[in-house]
């Protein structure tokens, strides 16, 4: 678990600094966040493995933060914790992805103990990275995608990109979600960027007929293997 690199939302600024101490001297690597919004930027902007979210947060709570995420990651493992434990929060959590949840107050060694397990079940690290394409084997760790020996190095846009597509293969992501997830913002420049981008996306991919990047009009976009 080593080197594994974990994004802690927490505003009370105390237990997020003694939350974050204590993960980073059990080995894990941790950013905290103050609030939902620093959270989710976050999340867009850097790659994490696991994600730490507190519920109740200024201007984005955990729920809120976690279907942002969820809408353009599946796997990445999230832990809640909360002071509230109605089971109708719980459910909450759960139905909007989330792999655990830890009710406040709650122990140093309980919550190490519960990220091990998921992580374990998860194996986030080890499987997550590489993304088969058909023909193509799209490596996100160092960002080469490669086909019958010959390897393309993309950039990390070009990257963000194609893992978001990759996980969602023939399924449709919407253009908004990408743009955040990618750019941090949808206003219309970034929107005619990413078109470049996906346009380069395309020729990479050209050399596998079965392979397809799809605009759907109005939308966003979905990647094909027929």
């Amino acid at each position: 678990m080593s080197n594994t690199s974990i994004l802690l939302a927490e505003d009370d600024p105390n237990l997020g600094m003694l939350l974050s101490k204590f993960l980073r001297a059990k080995g894990f690597s941790c950013t905290l966040a103050v609030d939902g919004e620093i959270a989710y930027q976050e999340f867009t902007n850097n790659a994490y493995d696991f994600v730490i979210l507190d519920v109740m947060m200024p201007k984005k709570d955990g729920f809120a933060v976690a279907k942002d995420i969820r809408g353009i990651d599946k796997e990445t493992p999230i832990l809640f914790l909360t002071a509230k434990s109605m089971k109708e929060d719980k459910l909450k959590g759960f139905e909007l992805g989330a792999d655990d949840y830890l009710t406040k107050p709650f122990s140093m060694d309980e919550l190490i103990a519960r990220v091990h397990a998921i992580l374990k079940r998860t194996n986030t690290k080890e499987e997550n990275h590489l993304y088969p394409i058909h023909h193509y084997l799209f490596d996100y760790n160092t960002r080469i995608l490669s086909f019958q020996g010959n390897e393309q190095k993309l950039t990390t846009k070009e990257c963000e990109l194609l893992k978001i597509l990759a996980q969602n293969i023939g399924k449709e992501v919407d253009r908004n979600d990408l743009l955040k997830a990618v750019w941090g913002d949808d206003n219309y420049f970034n929107g005619r960027s990413m078109d470049v981008y996906i346009t380069k996306l395309r020729k990479y991919l050209n050399q596998d007929e079965k392979v397809e990047i799809v605009n759907i009009h109005g939308k966003g976009f979905k990647l094909m293997v027929k």
